[in-house]
This record gives structure tokens, C-alpha cells and sequence, in this order.
């Protein structure tokens, strides 16, 4: 009963609503901050942990593989749990996964346990995809045209977070040696602790839940607006929600293959953590830094636009990647900071166009499957990329990422026909 009446009292006053709201994104960013550190730090050395426990580079992607599958799980489960009881509890629930997970990956270097290696990566991946569902969180509240900027502002506050992780590889894989520990799952004590941190921010500060106030909001403006038809929006939000999915699905497949084993590229060619926690760092905060700049454009030109960009700002990466010379650092560095901007053009313009197409009613269920797809998408990358590097070569598996950035632009174009066709036909 307390807490229906407060929630009507952010109904009944605006302010206090635009309030809440500011309150929500600062609290959303936060998180990000810590999200971040616990997502790049892994990722940064997942694949040479794995190189040296298997024995081999042709499973190195297998690690990306084992928590992106793993955060297809979690992103079902905290799209249902934050449906069902607020986005506080079931990102809450995510992160805490994620930190359990980083911690037994750490377990499982001291112990040598491929089994439990495993495991631990697969319960990581929770961390992973409440990274990502907190970017949602900032849309509960936000109006029409406030949505990808929201999303831009918890992204980038993820950047401070993502470029420490990486450039922190040396000093926690010292400080990981010092108390007993393999130097590789150092960045991984400091990704599971990095997760809790994100998780406790949520459980203690995100209070009223904006997603349950959302869905309050919606339930008050139907009966204030009895007259609503909406049989016409259930097809455009389906196809917004394939279109916005579909952009997403492609730009996490490219991004994780290309991204996972550019250390084990490097690693081939000579270059030292440091050199790859730089690179990787570069590239993790261009996925995140540009976001401010990527939800005005999203607002301006619409998310087909920017999804065309998305493809290719990714063909322009993936060429670079393949072509670049193994031992020169900066053409590296700058490949693999276009593949992380090209990523964010598709992350934002996707997740607008995805929010844009649901009603709070359905949005937290539909907001998880999405990301079980995209996170699948991330998995087999992850998975595919370890065996097309060892097969043929990194700039073949730079170049399908080339093809596949094509593709996408390709099906963005065939979309936007598609719906231009139907319109000119319903105003016939």
C-alpha cells in the first residue's frame, strides 16, 4: 500500500517525476562506471587465460564465447525478473551473478580447473548483459524524444569504467603474483569486485524502481485516453522490434569476433600486456565515449540512418584490421577504435528503436529477449573466431566481418524500402 501511494505521488506531480528521472540516469551511469571496469578487464585477457590454461589459441575464443552464452541466460532472467518486480531487483541480481562469476574465473587459475573455468565464465556473462540492460533503465522515464540521448548518457559514463579495466592488466596481473596468483586472472579479482560494487549501487540507490513507475504511468494515461487504438501499432512495433533487433544482432557478432582475438593477433606479433590493454582500452572506450554524440544523432536522423553508419563505420574497421601490419600499434589501435564506435552507432540506434516500439506493459520481457539474441549472436562469434583465426588467418576474420558490416547495410536499406512501399500503400 506504501508503496502504490508513492508511486501515484510521481504520477500526480511532474516535477517531481523530471526529478526522479535525473535522479534515475545518474544512478543508471554509476553503475555503468563500475559495469564497465568489470566487462573490460575480463575481456581484456579472457582469451590469453584461456590460450595458456588449454594449451592452445585454437579455443582462445572460447572464453568471449562461454560468457556471451552465458549472458543470453541472464539477459532472459533479468528481462523477467525486471518485468515482473523492477529493473532494482533484477539488475541487482545480474550484477551480483557477474561478480560470483569474475571471482571463480580466478578460482579456477589457481586451481588449474578447466571444468570450473568454464563455469565461472558462464556465470561472468550475467555481468555482461546487466551491463547492458542498464542502458534500459534510463528509458523508463524518459520521454519520445529524450530516449537515445538517455541511453547516450549511461553508455558514456561506462567509458571511465571500460578504459581504466584494460590499462589496470599490469598492475593487477603484478599484484595478482604477489599474493599466489597467475598473473592473467589478476584483471579478474578486479572484475568481480568491480560487479558487486555495480550490483550494490542499484540495490541500495535505485529506489522507487523507475520501470514500476513506468508501467503506473502507462496503466493511468490509458484510462485518462479510453479512445486509443492501437491495432495498427501492434505491426509497426513488430517490425521496430526486428529492425532494431536485427542491427544489433550483426554489429555484437562482428565487434566480439574481430575484438576477441585481436590480443592473440597481437601476442603473435610481439606486443606485451601493456600494448594490448591499450589497444583493447581505446577500443572499449570508443564503444562507450562517443554515445552523447550518437543519441543526438539518433534524435536527428533516425535510427535507420545511423544504422547504415553502424555498417559502414564497420566495413571501413574490419578492412583496416585485416590489412594492417601485425607489429604497427597504431594502426591497430585505430581499427579497433572504429569497430568500437561502429559498435555504438548500433547499440544506440537499435535499443531506441526497440524502446520506441514497445509499451512498459511488454518492454522489460521484450527488452531480454532481444538481448538473448544479441548475446547468442556474441557467442557464436566469440566461438567462430578462435577457429577462422587458427584455420585461415586474422585478416580473413577481419574481412568476414567486412562482408557481414555489408549485410547489414544491405538489410537496412531493404527495411526502409519495405516500409516506405507499405506507407505509399496505406495512403493510397
Amino acid at each position: 500500500m506504501k508503496t502504490e501511494q508513492s508511486i501515484q505521488t510521481y504520477i500526480d506531480s511532474p516535477d517531481k517525476l523530471k526529478k526522479l528521472y535525473r535522479r534515475v540516469i545518474f544512478i543508471a551511469s554509476l553503475s555503468q562506471i563500475f559495469g564497465g571496469a568489470g566487462l573490460a578487464a575480463g575481456i581484456t585477457v579472457g582469451a590469453l587465460l584461456a590460450q595458456e590454461m588449454l594449451g592452445t589459441a585454437a579455443y582462445a575464443g572460447l572464453p568471449t564465447a562461454l560468457f556471451t552464452l552465458g549472458s543470453a541466460g541472464a539477459a532472459f532472467l533479468v528481462g523477467r525478473l525486471s518485468q515482473r518486480y523492477g529493473r532494482r531487483l533484477g539488475l541487482t541480481t545480474g550484477f551480483f551473478l557477474g561478480g560470483i562469476g569474475g571471482l571463480g574465473v580466478v578460482l579456477a587459475a589457481i586451481l588449474n580447473s578447466i571444468p570450473l573455468l568454464f563455469i565461472s565464465l558462464l556465470v561472468y556473462g550475467a555481468g555482461t548483459a546487466t551491463n547492458l540492460q542498464a542502458r534500459y533503465a534510463g528509458t523508463d522515464l524518459a520521454s519520445k524524444n529524450q530516449r537515445a540521448k538517455a541511453v547516450s548518457i549511461i553508455m558514456v559514463s561506462a567509458t571511465f569504467g571500460a578504459f581504466a579495466g584494460p590499462n589496470m592488466v599490469d598492475i593487477m596481473g603484478e599484484y595478482a603474483l604477489s599474493i599466489g596468483i597467475p598473473a592473467l586472472a589478476g584483471p579478474f579479482l578486479l572484475s568481480g569486485t568491480a560487479f558487486m560494487l555495480a550490483g550494490l549501487v542499484i540495490f541500495l540507490l535505485l529506489r522507487p524502481d523507475p520501470f514500476l513507475i513506468s508501467v503506473a504511468l502507462e496503466a493511468y494515461n490509458k484510462k485518462q485516453r479510453q479512445s486509443e487504438t492501437i491495432g495498427d501499432s501492434v505491426v509497426t512495433n513488430k517490425r521496430g522490434i526486428a529492425a532494431g533487433a536485427a542491427v544489433m544482432v550483426l554489429t555484437q557478432m562482428i565487434m566480439i569476433a574481430v575484438m576477441t582475438m585481436t590480443p592473440v593477433h597481437m601476442g603473435h606479433h610481439g606486443h606485451d600486456l601493456g600494448n594490448i590493454g591499450l589497444v583493447i582500452g581505446v577500443h572499449i572506450g570508443s564503444m562507450y565515449l562517443p554515445s552523447l554524440f550518437t543519441g543526438i544523432l539518433v534524435d536527428k536522423y533516425g535510427a535507420t540512418f545511423m544504422s547504415v553508419a553502424t555498417g559502414v563505420t564497420l566495413v571501413l574497421a574490419s578492412a583496416l584490421a585485416a590489412f594492417a601490419p601485425g607489429g604497427s600499434l597504431l594502426t591497430l589501435t585505430i581499427a579497433l577504435a572504429l569497430l568500437g564506435i561502429g559498435w555504438n552507432f548500433g547499440l544506440i540506434s537499435g535499443t531506441t528503436k526497440v524502446v520506441d516500439s514497445t509499451q512498459p506493459s511488454q518492454r522489460a520481457k521484450t527488452q531480454g529477449k532481444v538481448d538473448v539474441f544479441i548475446a547468442l549472436s556474441g557467442a557464436s562469434g566469440g566461438a567462430m573466431s578462435g577457429m577462422v583465426m587458427a584455420g585461415f588467418s586474422y585478416a580473413t576474420l577481419s574481412l568476414a566481418g567486412g562482408f557481414l558490416s555489408l549485410l547489414l547495410i544491405a538489410i537496412m536499406l531493404w527495411a526502409e524500402k519495405g516500409a516506405k512501399r507499405k506507407s505509399e500503400k496505406a495512403s493510397i
